[in-house]
């Protein structure tokens, strides 16, 4: 596996199988990345798991705080690592001794380590290095699109909506923007149509 550049298929298949992420490092404090990306993809419906051996026992947005993945006891589909990539063969290695193993083990963004990617692929886990699955959800359900990122069309035209929150789903192909009622207008006011 090439660890440069992933293809969307890659990364949307493993954000449309997961149902289980444990997320080593994550924390309690609101300012921090791993928060945002916890609280995201809790909010996605996906079953988070925080791990930080410094906050055991207590309660990060509802849910139980783990000290290390030993201690949970039931199945983890993904292991995302918000550790320095230092520690990253650690954490391989603590979740290779997990009944049943987690079939993802992704290192979050600025997070690389070769040796951790070798020995979980030598094991049959599919590796992502140095990218964050909020981001990745968020650019490959089009909500990042909502705001006019990523999309490489300039367009006024807002989503539709649907009633209450909406969520995307990660099947959805990115549509680029088109013409919009306005935009006609103003080729007809140009034109002197």
């Amino acid at each position: 596996m090439n660890h440069d550049t992933y293809p969307d298929s890659y990364i949307r298949g493993i954000l449309n199988t997961v149902k289980t992420i444990a997320m080593v490092g994550a924390s309690l404090n609101e300012v921090r990345p791993s928060y945002f990306a916890f609280k995201y993809l809790l909010e996605r419906g996906y079953h988070m798991i925080p791990v930080n051996p410094g906050h055991a026992g207590k309660e990060l947005l509802g849910q139980r705080i783990y000290a290390r993945l030993a201690d949970i006891s039931e199945p983890i589909d993904m292991v995302d690592v918000f550790r320095p990539a230092v520690y990253a063969p650690g954490i391989v290695e603590e979740a290779l001794k997990l009944a049943p193993r987690p079939q993802v083990i992704w290192m979050q963004l600025g997070i690389r380590n070769d040796e951790a990617a070798a020995l979980a692929e030598a094991n049959g886990i599919r590796v992502v290095m140095n990218r964050c699955p909020k981001i990745e959800y968020g650019r490959l359900s089009s909500e990042i699109a909502w705001m006019g990122v990523n999309t490489r069309t300039i367009s006024a035209k807002k989503a539709v909506r649907t009633g209450g929150i909406q969520r995307l789903s990660l099947a959805r192909s990115s549509v680029p923007g088109g013409l919009t009622s306005a935009s006609e207008r103003s080729q007809r006011d140009d034109s002197g149509v």
